[in-house]
Order: C-alpha cells, then sequence, then structure tokens
C-alpha cells in the first residue's frame, strides 16, 4: 500500500523556489534516500513531509491511520527526567492500555454483576489483544536493547537527562522515535552522534525493520546498506531510481549520457534550422525557411542535463620524500586511563593509512602526537626526509576566522598571487564572491573546502586529515576521494566515513579494545578479517548472506555480520530462464530507443522526444529491477 504522496510541493524563501514542484509516492516498506547538493532543500522537505513547515502549494496525503516520526533536532526533555524515565515516555501509549487492562482486571475481580462482568470482560480481551499484537509485554527489554543499541552503557540510564551531553541527549531523541514505531519515519543524519559500533546496530535496526523510511545522510555506507530506492533532489525537483546509493550512481551516469546526447542532438538540430532561415528567408527557398521557422516554434525544448557537479579538486604534486614517510616506535599516551601503548608502526612513502575506532578512543590526540603538537608519554617519532607536512584538523583552526577567504589561504613560504590563489579556491569549488567572504561567514562545508585549498597551497608532500569528510556532500566526498587517489605523496587520516576509508586507505590502523591494530587494506578487508575471527571463535559459520557494499575498483565485498538471519525474497520465486527472457528484451528495446533519440524526424518533435526519453528511463528501471531479481534467484534458487 502506498504510505506516502507528495503531489506538487513548492516551497520559497526568497524570488527562487527552494522546492519547485516535488511529486513522488512512498510504499510501506520502501527505505529510501533523500539525496542532494548542501542546500537544495532536504531539510526543508523533510520537515513539510513531518507537518514541521507549510508548503506554498502542493499537497502531502497520509493514507488512513498512518503514524510519522520526525527525527528533531532541538532536544526538549523535562529536567527532573533519568535517561531511562525519560526513554519510557516513548512508550506512553503502550503503558497506558497495560495500565488500563491492569486496572480493568482488578474491576472483573471485585463485580458480581454478569452484565457488568461481561461488559468489563470484552474490554479486557480487547485491551489483551492490541498489546499482544503489539508486543508491550516486554516494554524494558525493548528499551534497554535501543539503549545499549545507540551507545548507552547502563550504568548511565539512571543517570538525569540534563547531565547529558550534547551529542547524547540527540542520541535519546533517536533511541525515542525508534521505541515509538512509527509506521513512517523520517530521518535527517541520524547517524551523526554515533560511533562505529552504534551506526551499525542502527543498519541492522532498520534493515529488520518494516516502517517505511526516507533517509538523509551524508554516510554512503549506511545509504547503501539500509536503502531500497534513491530519491535525488535537485533543482527543486526529484528524481527516483530503484536501489541503493551505488545503484543510483551508475543508473545517475547512464540517465546523463541519454539526456546530453538528447540534448545536443536537439541543439544541433536547432541549430542547423536556425542557420537555413538564416541564410534562405529572403531568397528562393524562403517557404521552406518559412515552412522550418514553423516547425522551430513548435520544438519543445529538451532540458539540459541534469547534472550535478563536483568541485574539480587536486592537490599539488608531492615533492620526494624518503622511503620511510614516518616512524612511530613504542609511542604511549595517557589521560586518566591509557590511550595507546607502545605503539610501532612505519608508514612509507605514498601508502595512504586510515585511523578508525570508536568516540573518544585517542584518535585526534594520536595525530597530534605524531605531529608534535601534543606531548607523548614515552616513545619516539622521526619524520624521514624531504618530508613537509600539511594538518588538516576538524575544527579548522588553521583557518583565521576574520580574514577573508582568499587571504587565509596564503602560504607563507612562496610569492602566490591574489590570482592563484582565487584559481585554486575555484579548484576546491570557492568562487565568485565567496572568496572575499570572512571565513567566519562561511558554511560548514565551505570552510571544509577552503582548509582544504590551504592544504594544497602549502605544497605539502604528506596529508594529516582529521575528519576531513565532515560537512562536505556527496558528491563533494567523491571528489576529496578522487583527488587522495590521484595524489602522489602520502596521506594519513582519520574518519568514521567507512565508504570513504574503502576509497581511499590502503592500511588501516585500527582503535580496539586496549590495543591498535595494523591492517594492510582497507575497510572491506578489516570487515573480512573480523568475519573470520567470529567465526573462528564460533566454530562455524552462520551461513549468512551479508549485503554488498561498495569497494575499491567497483568489486563487492560482504559487510554484514555473520550472526545475521538469512534474508527473505525481495521477488517472487521466478526460473532464472524466464527472467533472462526478459532481461533480453528489456536490453534490445533501449537499444532501438537510443536509435530512436538519434533520428532527426523524432528531435524535431519535442512531444515525442520527451516521451521516448520517459520510456527509456522507464525500460532502464525495469532492467535495473530484473537484473536485482535475477541475482536474487541465482542465489536462492535451490
Amino acid at each position: 500500500m502506498i504510505r506516502l504522496t507528495v503531489r506538487e510541493i513548492r516551497k520559497h524563501y526568497g524570488p527562487e523556489p527552494v522546492l519547485a514542484s516535488v511529486s513522488f509516492d512512498l510504499r510501506a516498506g520502501e527505505r529510501a534516500a533523500l539525496v542532494g547538493p548542501n542546500g537544495t532543500g532536504k531539510t526543508t522537505l523533510l520537515k513539510i513531509l513531518a507537518g514541521r513547515e507549510d508548503a506554498d502549494a502542493g499537497a502531502v496525503e497520509l493514507a488512513a491511520g498512518t503514524s510519522v516520526g520526525f527525527l528533531e533536532q532541538q532536544p526538549e526533555f523535562l529536567a527532573d527526567r533519568t535517561l531511562w524515565q525519560e526513554a519510557r515516555e516513548a512508550l506512553r501509549e503502550l503503558i497506558d492500555l497495560a495500565e488500563q487492562a491492569e486496572a480493568i482486571a482488578e474491576q472483573l475481580g471485585k463485580t458480581d454483576d454478569p452484565a457488568q462482568h461481561q461488559r468489563l470482560g470484552q474490554r479486557f480481551d480487547h485491551l489483551q489483544q492490541e498489546l499482544h499484537r503489539r508486543d508491550a509485554y516486554h516494554l524494558d527489554h525493548k528499551i534497554e536493547r535501543v539503549l545499549t543499541g545507540l551507545g548507552f552503557l547502563p550504568e548511565s540510564f539512571q543517570q538525569p537527562v540534563v547531565q547529558l551531553s550534547g551529542g547524547q541527549q540527540n542520541r535519546l531523541l533517536l533511541a525515542k522515535l525508534l521505541l515509538q514505531q512509527p509506521d513512517l519515519l523520517l530521518l535527517d543524519e541520524p547517524s551523526n552522534h554515533l560511533d562505529l559500533q552504534a551506526t551499525e546496530w542502527l543498519e541492522d535496526y532498520l534493515l529488520a525493520s518494516q516502517q517505511a523510511l526516507i533517509l538523509v545522510s551524508h554516510d554512503r555506507y549506511f545509504l547503501d546498506r539500509v536503502t531500497t530506492r534513491t530519491l535525488e533532489l535537485f533543482r527543486g525537483t526529484v528524481d527516483s531510481y530503484p536501489g541503493n546509493y551505488s545503484a543510483y550512481q551508475r543508473q545517475k551516469a547512464e540517465r546523463l549520457e541519454v539526456q546530453r546526447r538528447t540534448f545536443e542532438r536537439q541543439q544541433t538540430e536547432i541549430a542547423k534550422m536556425e542557420d537555413f532561415i538564416r541564410r534562405n528567408q529572403y531568397g528562393q527557398k524562403h517557404a521552406q525557411a518559412e515552412d522550418r521557422r514553423k516547425k522551430l516554434e513548435r520544438i519543445e525544448p529538451v532540458e539540459p542535463p541534469r547534472e550535478i557537479a563536483a568541485p574539480p579538486m587536486r592537490f599539488t604534486p608531492a615533492s620526494r620524500t624518503g622511503d620511510i614517510v614516518m616512524r612511530v616506535e613504542r609511542l604511549s599516551k595517557a589521560f586518566q586511563q591509557p590511550l595507546f601503548q607502545d605503539l610501532t608502526f612505519d608508514i612509507l612513502r605514498g601508502e595512504k593509512w586510515g585511523i578508525l575506532g570508536p568516540n573518544g578512543s585517542g584518535k585526534t590526540t594520536l595525530l597530534r602526537c605524531l605531529l608534535g603538537e601534543s606531548p607523548m608519554d614515552s616513545g619516539r617519532v622521526v619524520l624521514g626526509s624531504g618530508v613537509r607536512v600539511g594538518y588538516f584538523d576538524q575544527q579548522l583552526r588553521c583557518l583565521d576566522e576574520n580574514s577573508e577567504v582568499v587571504d587565509a589561504i596564503r602560504p607563507p613560504h612562496k610569492e602566490f598571487v591574489e590570482q592563484q590563489r582565487r584559481d585554486l579556491l575555484a579548484r576546491f569549488g570557492i568562487t565568485g564572491d565567496m572568496v572575499f567572504q570572512r571565513v567566519g561567514q562561511l558554511s560548514g562545508g565551505e570552510r571544509n573546502r577552503t582548509a582544504l585549498a590551504m592544504l594544497a597551497a602549502l605544497d605539502a608532500n604528506v596529508l594529516v586529515l582529521d575528519e576531513p569528510t565532515n560537512h562536505l556532500d556527496l558528491w563533494a566526498r567523491d571528489a576529496l576521494e578522487r583527488a587522495l587517489l590521484a595524489f602522489d605523496g602520502t596521506v594519513l587520516f582519520v574518519s568514521h566515513d567507512r565508504y570513504f576509508l574503502n576509497q581511499v586507505a590502503d592500511h588501516l590502523l585500527v582503535v580496539e579494545p586496549g590495543r591498535f591494530r595494523v591492517i594492510d587494506g582497507n575497510y572491506d578487508t578489516y570487515q573480512h578479517l573480523a568475519r573470520q575471527a567470529t567465526v573462528q571463535d564460533d566454530g562455524q559459520s552462520s551461513g549468512a548472506q551479508p549485503p554488498r557494499s561498495p569497494s575499491r575498483g567497483g568489486k563487492s565485498a560482504s559487510a554484514d555480520k555473520d550472526s545475521s538471519p538469512r534474508r527473505k525474497r525481495k521477488f517472487p520465486y521466478r526460473k532464472l530462464a524466464d527472467i533472462e527472457a526478459d532481461i533480453h528484451q528489456r536490453e534490445d528495446r533501449i537499444e532501438s530507443l537510443h536509435a530512436a533519440l538519434a533520428d532527426p524526424e523524432v528531435l524535431r518533435d519535442g512531444r515525442r522526444v520527451k516521451q521516448t526519453t520517459a520510456e527509456l528511463e522507464q525500460t532502464k528501471q525495469e532492467l535495473a529491477t530484473l537484473y536485482e531479481h535475477w541475482e536474487e534467484a541465482a542465489e536462492m534458487n535451490n
């Protein structure tokens, strides 16, 4: 059934619309990613869907009885409640039903009136059925499961909510929303305040849920694991794509190819017609020229390609260093308790090391010790010959908030005129009058990209980056990954972005209880080794089929726990041969539609171009679904 229908939603905050005409449906059980560049109105749309803001035009329609849950960004709690009490309030409706059932049971035991006994009995039975349907007999277990899953320790359950940190309060908001179990979940960056373990727990929770979901997130690994559909918000409208984020990327590239080709062919055809009209409007062929002018007026222009441009990030080529860039020997550091002890490793020239671990495990402190910005308790760090370090700290203290952007990136070691600095900033998406703003006036993403441009200006051959993807949208993260992979120097970075770790790192330094561990590989390698260790500990493999996850080179690797249950079918049973026949039919149809879009007669008719393009996109979506069906059948048809 369709849970949500969105029709022609419009929203203005100025002369240009933020949402121009947003329309889509969402079915029960669908988990949709809402993606788009920063500033395109994703949060605004979620607030409209949740009823927190009014649209200027259009309609939001919910199926009868559908409840909606929206992840609030500003916590509001009663000061006298504990963490446990506040979480329990999310189940207030069920608690009230249980209390009603208990009160009626007490009345049943006291009444001698047969009619009243029958009436109370019927009401009691109804309440019991409702409590059973909503699994209301294990409320404390539900609360404990969600709180511990989101990273709260049992000893914190009786802590007053006013004593919680801002991040903990945001996690409590998420816990309450999950406990409420609305039919439609609207989540805006739910993993922002979660460490890796809590994020993986949330992914598993959402995968097991039957709720409909619209999710805004910059965590591409999260999107790949959880979502089954992608809604792209751009230029005020939404395009829908079947599948997760990686599937969206593939289909987006295919659609862009069609859109570019169709747009360019129509523009070429229009240019030919205009040239003919210009040359012949007063000559012997003026009648033909007039006929073409009328045809030209009837042409419905094809929309330009719906291309989301990423900043063309690029770092300066690295000067050569010694073979060993950094040697770390028996490094130790402790505050109230040890962060790391006897840590020893070598980083070689050209390697790209990622540091992965839970919040508060000492990752930033380790970077600062390696750079000599924080004293170590023991051990030593030796930098290789010719090393020039560029440091990106996640607080962006490297930028003077009161300086103009174009001056903030001026390197101290060389002459770098204003035009050179503006050209460099443009490589990182900082253009126009933005370069003359004060750093403190920039958005988080703009400040991040300015700091990256400053690193490029330093001519560093070793980049040390602390959470470099913070505040970057999906397209800027892709651009940064490409820039770091193309960089011929050495990179050491801290990141909680598993997709980023997968794409960039060739070594991982993993923080685990009581130790740091060096892994030769990326995040998929780490997951593979963790699963092997779990299998060895258990003495057997569960036989679960993990979902795909992104990895370098387009290959897929498993990213799930061995304890996962065997997944259910998404599609009805069909023979492989029947699915393959449908695949061949759709592939043939796509070829014929491509040929049609190359036909000048079609290109002169805007209506036919739109119809053909729409059929092509629909056929490609059907083909993508058939591929998914085929993969499932190949795996599960026994």
